[in-house]
């Protein structure tokens, strides 16, 4: 007898259709995507590509989601149910929602607006299209709703409950002047408001025409065996996983100028064709905005179980099925209302890393090094003198990849957690009072192994207005990026205002925003990303490739990796005997701190 319902594919069904059908969900939730970043206003949606969209069934569902941002790969299940739940009854074609609480309707944090549209066919609904869209301001005590330092979910800014902000076609005006008048930004955020409502239009149409050429009937048949298609992918990867409960702890750095370090602790259970995450153990929820309510801890579970599996399933809710997500309630991935969750961004890229150092210890020759923590999130704000107009520098920073078992990490690139974009220079200096006055490679980190970690970013801005604040949510300073495989951590983190003598060094997390005034400097230094495997097994010719490119200077791959260099050649016999050397002393385990430092000019951590 089979263990699951859905573990043969159902007679009535032809697979050259599902896989029809199935592209074509797809590619409406990546022209819904499409759409909002041709029509979206603000940068952090147009340019870094913070938003998310995707497609349900009538159940409300996930049958497909766009290529966009994976932390919300798990929210719109969650988002969805609780939709349902205050309104499955009272819905009307041309009705179109909006909230964002985290407490009560699903939301991540606050800056993150749901829109979603059911679609109707013959009087009944046969799907929804759905949109989430992190809006550039939302009010709150901090500009762009990032505020480490608040305390409680009230002062993060605009709270929304699920809201008919169109009622059967008609929009509600009232919702639409309450958000204007409590932003910052209102013409970014009403123009990204407008963006979302555009791409559920164009979504509705596309979702509607596939239907019409399939019934309505035989449309729901595919899309519940899509579900179930998915439920026999993923089970029957992790049945090929060892059984047993694999453990991993990881930490972030904490918060102020006197850090303590927060827990994330994880137990992996695989058990047959079953997966279960368990955070018991993980640290209680905290008095700052980096709380993750339960939508992101979903979203992390799932996120990380795909990538460590690296299999072509599709994105539906029926492989969520087998995986099982707990964390205890009051937990800093759990938290209580009114915990703040503003910024809880940076957890989410904890969780992950945590989450794939337990598959590390199942699937060493699939899992990389942890890259380089996520993305930090600078906010440079303030109001134009000569107009009193607000401005707003914002946009994550993305990053570097873990070394791991087949290439050195990757440089200049997405974490996998986010899938976001660096704002270009061209645009941040067009539309705001600052110039980038750095935009590079950070020669010397990253962290040392037979294939090295992604080497750090960093970007520096100068105030061109005479004053404004910063705030600031980074991580992975004292607590690196792990190696794996005995490659070595990789390089920390840095703020930096006005560097050079008598820099200022902020915390990675800031208690409260910082002042600026006209010709300051803000520089945000990267983590690099950790190494793996022995560094003194490295090729000595990719060491050379490194020196050549100025991603390490020539000190450094004495140091670190014993590869002497001579003339713009490897001496080979002399590296031979570095290496031994090195290997005995284990100096290269410091050294290579050292030479970043020096890189950057920062005195080591005592």
């Amino acid at each position: 007898m089979d263990k699951h319902p859905a573990s043969r594919m159902d007679a009535r069904i032809d697979p050259i259709t599902l896989e029809v059908i199935q592209n074509a969900l797809s590619s409406i939730a990546d022209e819904l995507a499409l759409v909002i970043m041709r029509s979206a206003y603000s940068n952090i949606v147009r340019d870094s590509m913070d938003y998310s969209t995707a497609v349900c069934d009538s159940s409300g569902r996930i049958i497909a989601q766009g290529l966009t941002t994976p932390v919300h790969l798990g929210s719109f299940p969650e988002a969805m149910r609780s939709l349902i739940r205050q309104y499955g009854g009272d819905m009307v074609q041309g009705d179109i929602f909006i909230f964002n609480d985290p407490y009560g309707s699903g939301g991540m944090h606050l800056p993150d607006f749901y829109i979603i549209k059911p679609v109707f066919m013959d009087g009944a609904i046969e799907g929804y299209v759905a949109t989430l869209a992190h809006q550039a301001d939302v009010g709150g005590i901090a500009p762009g709703g990032m505020a480490v330092y608040a305390t409680e979910v009230y002062q993060e800014g605009l709270r929304i409950p699920a809201l008919k902000l169109y009622e059967a076609g008609k929009p509600n005006q009232a919702i639409l002047r309450l958000i204007e008048k409590n932003s910052r930004q209102p013409t970014e955020v009403l123009g990204d408001i407008r963006a979302q409502l555009a791409a559920c239009g164009n979504g509705e149409r596309g979702l509607m025409s596939l239907i019409a050429r399939y019934g309505a009937e035989h449309f729901r048949l595919y899309t519940e065996e899509l579900h179930n298609y998915a439920e026999r992918l993923i089970r029957a990867e992790i049945s090929a996983l060892p059984d047993g409960t694999y453990h991993y702890e990881d930490f972030f750095d904490g918060l102020g100028t006197e850090p303590e370090p927060i827990r994330f602790k994880v137990a992996l259970t695989i058990a047959g064709d079953q997966i279960d995450i368990d955070w018991t153990g993980t640290s209680r929820q905290v008095k700052a905005a980096i709380n993750g309510p339960m939508p992101t801890t979903y979203a992390m579970a799932y996120l990380a179980v795909r990538c460590a599996i690296g299999a072509a399933i599709p994105s539906c809710e029926g492989y969520m099925r087998a995986i099982s997500v707990s964390a205890p309630k009051g937990s800093i991935v759990n938290p209580e209302e009114p915990a703040a969750c503003g910024a809880r961004g940076v957890i989410c890229f904890r969780m992950f890393d945590t989450i794939l150092g337990a598959f590390s210890q199942i699937l060493p020759h699939r899992i990389p090094a942890a890259n380089e923590g996520g993305s930090s999130a600078p906010h440079i704000s303030g109001r134009r003198r000569h107009n009193n107009k607000p401005f707003l520098v914002s946009g994550g920073l993305m990053g570097c990849w873990g070394g791991s078992m087949s290439r050195d990490g990757q440089e200049g690139i997405s974490n996998p957690a986010a899938n976001l974009g660096n704002t270009p220079i061209e645009l941040l200096e067009s539309r705001h009072p600052v110039e980038v006055t750095r935009y590079a490679f950070v020669q010397n980190s990253g962290g040392p192994g037979r294939h090295r970690g992604g080497v750090a970013l960093m970007r520096g801005y100068r105030l061109l207005e005479d004053e404004a604040e910063l705030i600031m949510r980074s991580d992975r300073r004292d607590i690196l990026p792990y190696g794996l495989s005995g490659g070595m951590p990789g390089t920390p983190s840095w703020n930096v205002i006005n560097p050079g003598p008598g820099q200022t060094l902020l915390p990675v997390c800031p208690m409260k925003s910082t002042p600026l005034v006209k010709g300051d400097e803000f520089l945000h230094i990267q983590a690099g990303a950790g190494g793996f495997g022995d560094p003194m097994e490295r090729s000595a010719d990719k060491v050379l490739d490194d020196v050549r490119n100025e991603l390490i200077t020539i000190d450094y791959a004495a140091d670190v990796y014993g590869v002497l260099i001579e003339a713009g050649e490897v001496n080979y016999p002399a590296t031979e005997l570095q290496r031994h050397a090195l290997a005995a002393s284990k100096s290269y385990k410091t050294a290579y701190l050292t030479h970043f430092y020096q890189s950057v000019g920062i005195p080591p951590i005592s």
